[in-house]
């Protein structure tokens, strides 16, 4: 049995400053083009230098260095710079960066953790040795909370108490290697007082499914990120359907990517659901209807999903 996830992903690599790289993952990319003209934007967040037309798309443009910040890119500079036109969250944005570098392929087996030494710089969600040099990815969904937040009424789930108890005996498992994912996903369960464990990767969650399934306690509902350190989440969506005692979970990937291809490919490697971040009534209903199968049949499995 070949898994169908098991390949490397594109990277990004590109430069904020002289001699640090930084990189995110090409799922999340829609083109590179060079700086163009902006229109500035009155009101907005200090890091958008303003708007740009992409194709028709009127796009923020926020600089991405002084974001998570690094010495801002000066005006002069700008004809130099590149903008990342990036498709997360439900949004189109573009991020001024001060040189490409390319395009590499990486097995995520490959990320690694922040070392503590990097602790201060909180939008690091791993890094990668690239030519022997480190490379650290950036944590985008982290950048975007702090330039947009999420409003309110999208990060407390609307659940009616009838339904809350047909998804509180549920054994469930929230995978994400965003700091800012976690807080959110807890958030959103803890608002309505339905217990859970969590996880930064997908190793250390495919070890704890394992544990709990040898005590007789597999889990029911596993919502977990695509793009993560160790094993994404497709290749743990596809060692979940292979694991005959891990098998039977209802298996949700919840992404900040935007992509029909990203929902496509998630079907593939076995999963039920592909939901964008983030909107917890949408999370938490679907979580409902994974309850529910649960409930009310003997398989929760995906017919022709694993070959």
């Amino acid at each position: 049995m070949k898994s169908k996830a098991n390949e490397s992903q594109g990277m990004l690599l590109f430069r904020l400053s002289a001699t640090q790289t930084f990189a995110i993952g090409t799922l999340k990319v829609r083109e590179i083009v060079p700086f163009c003209p902006l229109t500035a934007l009155p009101g907005s967040h200090h890091t958008v230098v303003g708007t740009a037309n992409i194709r028709g798309i009127t796009t923020p443009v926020i600089d991405m260095a002084k974001a998570i910040g690094y010495q801002p890119i000066e005006k002069d500079e700008y004809k130099n710079c590149f903008i990342i036109i990036t498709d997360c969250q439900r949004r189109v944005v573009g991020f001024l960066v001060r040189a490409i570098e390319k395009i590499s392929e990486c097995d995520w087996r490959n990320i690694t953790p922040p070392p503590e030494s990097l602790g201060s710089r909180a939008f690091l969600t791993g890094v990668m040795n690239v030519d022997k040099k480190l490379v650290q990815l950036l944590d985008v969904e982290l950048v975007m909370s702090k330039i947009f937040p999420t409003s309110a009424d999208k990060l407390h789930p609307v659940l009616a108490d009838v339904d809350r108890e047909k998804l509180k005996p549920m054994h469930i498992i929230l995978i994400d290697d965003s700091s800012l994912a976690r807080r959110q996903l807890s958030e959103a369960l803890d608002s309505i007082n339905i217990p859970y464990e969590v996880s930064s990767n997908g190793l250390d969650a495919l070890e704890k499914m394992k544990d709990s399934a040898a005590h007789g306690r597999p889990f029911d509902i596993v919502v977990s990120d695509i793009e993560m350190p160790g094993i994404d989440g497709y290749e743990l969506a596809f060692e979940i359907r292979s694991n005959e005692p891990l098998a039977e979970a209802y298996l949700i990937l919840h992404t900040s990517l935007s992509s029909e291809i990203s929902v496509d490919r998630a079907h593939q490697v076995g999963a039920h659901e592909a939901l964008t971040k983030f909107d917890a009534t949408e999370l938490v209903n679907a979580m409902l209807r994974g309850a529910r199968l649960k409930t009310e049949s003997d398989t929760v499995r995906l017919e022709g999903t694993v070959e």
